[in-house]
């Protein structure tokens, strides 16, 4: 966006981010690891998270089947982009 697409005195806007499932975090699906770098959490917190949520009521596992299956999966270029091997 160039000065002259915004309003003088608007700072210009961070390119908007997208919740993705990681390609290189992963141990099953990238759910984790996708939101971990999301949020910019560490992804061992938010697993600990999803799992204590599974063992306490099961929410955890119905809400990783659903991220894994409507949060898409990082193209290629931004997984080798994150710097992660």
């Amino acid at each position: 966006m160039s000065m002259a697409d915004r309003p003088a005195g608007q700072p210009e806007r961070p390119r908007s981010r997208r919740l993705t499932r990681s390609r290189t975090d992963r141990m099953i699906a990238g759910v984790c690891g996708g939101f971990a770098a999301y949020s910019g959490i560490d992804a061992n917190i938010v697993r600990l998270l999803m799992v204590l949520l599974a063992v306490f009521g099961g929410g955890g596992v119905v809400l990783y089947l659903v991220a894994w299956a409507i949060v898409p999966v990082e193209d290629a270029g931004a997984a080798i982009g994150n710097g992660r091997q």
